[in-house]
């Protein structure tokens, strides 16, 4: 029997209502795996770290932006969703509808809002956590 490892991350999905159709944030990653392509804000969890705390820190770190809560979702763990190993994601949401002052930085590469109408190709999975989030609304 083969043993592997398996990781904790954290997908944080973000809707802003400031103007007239629904926009969500998304960062393009510097880094491989989907190098260049667009993806939810998130990372990996630390050591006893809490998930929503985790979300939180993740969210800061990539995309400068501040929630003191977001509501958690659900578990995304098929088998090869991320090229690197086995990661379970816990998937995060929240929402606004004001402008906020965000701003690439850690492991994003650019920041933007895009309409839920016309997004880019997105990496991993995150499209179906996308979907999920939309769902749930």
């Amino acid at each position: 029997m083969r043993i592997s490892k398996t990781f904790l991350t954290v997908d944080i999905v973000i809707f802003n209502d400031v103007v007239s159709f629904k926009q969500i944030l998304l960062i393009k990653r510097k880094h491989d795996p989907y190098k260049d392509y667009w993806a939810l804000p998130g990372g990996f969890v630390n050591e006893h770290e809490d998930l929503e705390v985790a979300a939180l820190r993740e969210l800061k770190e990539e995309t400068n932006l501040h929630f003191s809560s977001l509501k958690q979702l659900k578990a995304f763990g098929k088998p090869f969703r991320d090229p690197r190993s086995h990661v379970v994601s816990i998937a995060f949401v929240g929402s606004t509808n004001q402008y906020l002052d965000i701003k690439a930085a850690d492991d994003a590469k650019e920041i933007g809002w895009f309409s839920i109408d016309n997004l880019p190709n997105i990496a991993f999975d995150h499209q179906e956590i996308i979907n999920f989030a939309l769902g749930s609304l």
